[in-house]
């Protein structure tokens, strides 16, 4: 086998690794996304040199590029982004100093119990995640959709961090979702119990979409919006909901009486099912409880119930499915945990940039916004670049995409983008 010796040759212009990334920023600007964000949050101190479309956009680059904190855009990307004519590249203080500017103060909240828990409650940048995805055409005003809602453990070890029910610190925001857009989040002490203050905080998310003419087909939730306040406000503001029901004495002794089990298959197991009527909270509104059981591999019998059944109960008022579609639909709450799965790993949520409660809630908005950007962007990508799908990950789409080697090109009185690659990119920039 033969070897040879590298030899190095270097080059002085300037070439990107990120040719990509312009096309990212077209996009940004032919929507004209900067001009929302600066008329949604309004104008910086006349002292300081950005505007806050310039931060957003420094902070959708740091993400498209690679990076995952704000240092990477003074280490590694900044040189690359000042690259692409009149783009205004701040420094990490100053992706730092807006995050900061757009924070609002804590509200304390006291439970039922009189404890009490730090909320972080950002009307203003919730409405421009909404702004941005009606812009995009992601959300539609007088169109329906389904709704999700579920508190997510996101842990971290700042000072302000709070023990969690899984042993770890952290915050604990409740988000709601759209498919696989996240349209609301609240933030709120790691220790919070997850039912103080939900009923209120739906009412937010709820009236924050009907203020975009944004309406809810079906609402979805797990136990921890199994009580009477939630379930008030969930059913006035949604034509169905499914909520999972905490099991209780009442409830147990209920489902005892249950004589008319039926067989359903569902993702290939086998379970009975069947309906029971629900009043236990609103006695002139006659809800379903559908519940579903299947054989425990412990031959120990339950105490309450006197059999070896697990045993499983969804609150709804749909009375036209039948009670496995009710049970499929509820089980599709799964999207969400991706969701959330792709905002820790992909969009920053594993890596808190500040140490306030408040602070760290615009980031999380924030980040949602870069990952809705993203779903709008890729899906546009997709429809040109066959090797990337609409749901592919931000890691396949940096290496089919972004990272790509270009430099730009003054000639003929205009800015031109050579690429170094022969794969469609032409056919985007149009």
């Amino acid at each position: 086998m033969k070897f040879f010796k590298t030899k190095i040759q270097k080059l002085s212009q300037n070439i990107t690794p990120f040719g990509g990334i312009s096309y990212v920023n077209d996009e940004f600007n032919q929507i004209r996304l900067g001009q929302l964000i600066d008329k949604e949050l309004g104008i910086r101190t006349q002292k300081t040199g950005y505007l806050y479309s310039d931060i957003f956009r420094g902070w959708f680059d740091l993400f498209f590029c690679g990076g995952d904190c704000a240092e990477d855009i003074q280490l590694h990307l900044g040189d690359h982004l000042k690259q692409i004519p009149c783009n205004s590249v701040p420094s990490a203080d100053t992706l730092l100093r807006g995050i900061k500017e757009l924070a609002v103060p804590n509200t304390e909240v006291i439970s039922t119990s009189g404890k009490s828990y730090q909320f972080n409650i950002n009307a203003k940048m919730n409405d421009l995640n909404i702004s941005l995805l009606t812009l995009t055409g992601q959300l539609k005003s007088g169109h329906s959709y389904d709704f999700d809602y579920d508190n997510q453990i996101i842990s971290h070890d700042k000072y302000d961090s709070t023990s969690t029910y899984k042993k770890t610190k952290g915050y604990f925001p409740g988000i709601a979702t759209i498919g696989d857009k996240i349209v609301y989040i609240e933030n709120r002490d790691g220790n919070a119990n997850v039912k103080t203050e939900q009923a209120a905080t739906l009412q937010r998310a709820y009236g924050l979409l009907k203020k975009h003419g944004v309406n809810v087909h079906r609402s979805r939730m797990d136990a921890g919006s199994y009580s009477e306040d939630i379930v008030d406000v969930v059913s006035q503001n949604s034509k169905l909901f499914y909520i999972r029901a905490n099991k209780s004495l009442s409830l147990t002794g209920r489902i005892r009486e249950i004589t008319d089990w039926q067989s359903v298959e569902i993702n290939f197991k086998d379970y009975q099912v069947s309906t029971l009527d629900f009043i236990q909270f609103f006695e002139q509104r006659k809800y379903r409880l559908v519940v579903m059981r299947e054989k425990s591999d412990d031959p120990q019998l339950d105490l309450f119930t006197g059999d070896n059944f697990i045993y499983r109960c969804i609150l709804t008022n749909d009375w036209d499915s039948s009670e496995k579609e009710v049970i499929e639909y509820y089980n599709g709450r799964g999207s969400s945990e991706k969701t959330f799965d792709i905002q820790n790993n992909d969009f920053g949520w594993g890596h808190l940039p500040c140490s306030d409660l408040h602070y760290n809630t615009v980031y999380l908005i924030l980040t949602a916004m870069i990952k809705n950007f993203y779903n709008y962007i890729i899906c546009k990508v997709s429809k040109v670049f066959t090797d990337i799908l609409p749901i592919s990950r931000l890691k396949r789409f940096l290496f089919k995409f972004i990272y790509v080697p270009g430099r730009w090109i003054y000639r003929s009185r205009q800015w031109i983008l050579g690429l170094y690659t022969d794969r469609p990119y032409e056919k985007l920039f149009v």
